[in-house]
């Protein structure tokens, strides 16, 4: 559930900040497409090695969840910052 809350905070947060036309927009723009790509990456490695080892489909999903995860509460820990 905490997930689901931390990246509708910053899914809100980048939108507030997109349509503010602040000067770093267009930084967090470009933010948001090259960490998808990374934390992507690292979820599909994640999943890769687990399965590798000889584990189960769940615990390489688990697996693959956590690169995702710190993503997202990363960045919501850096846009709730920096709003205050």
């Amino acid at each position: 559930m905490r997930f689901a809350c931390e990246a509708q905070t910053v899914f809100s947060m980048r939108m507030v900040l997109l349509a503010s036309g602040d000067l770093n927009a267009a930084a967090e723009a470009f933010r948001m497409v090259t960490e998808k790509a990374i934390a992507f990456a690292d979820a599909r490695a994640a999943a890769e090695r687990a399965l590798a080892d000889g584990r189960s489909i769940y615990e390489a999903a688990e697996e693959a969840y956590a690169p995702l995860r710190d993503c997202v509460r990363e960045n919501s820990n850096r846009l709730l910052s920096a709003a205050q």
